[in-house]
């Protein structure tokens, strides 16, 4: 193997693994933005819940009516 036959090698390897990291940095960008959108969702939930319990209007502990 010459050694433009190893440049030519390394410089493919390169390549890959800048795809694999740009690919990586999206799937990481993404992720926290889906995260950001799950906390926002969730701190929604829990304000509501308060809300719903300061009004009176928490959970009624009442069994199913299959019981």
């Amino acid at each position: 193997m010459s050694a433009e036959d190893r440049f030519i090698d390394i410089e493919i390897k390169l390549g890959e693994q800048e795809n694999l990291v740009d690919t990586l940095n999206r799937t990481i960008y993404e992720q926290g933005r889906r995260i950001d959108q799950l906390e926002a969702l969730v701190a929604k939930l829990a304000e509501h819940v308060r809300a719903l319990r300061d009004a009176g209007q928490g959970p009624v502990n009442e069994k199913p009516p299959h019981y």
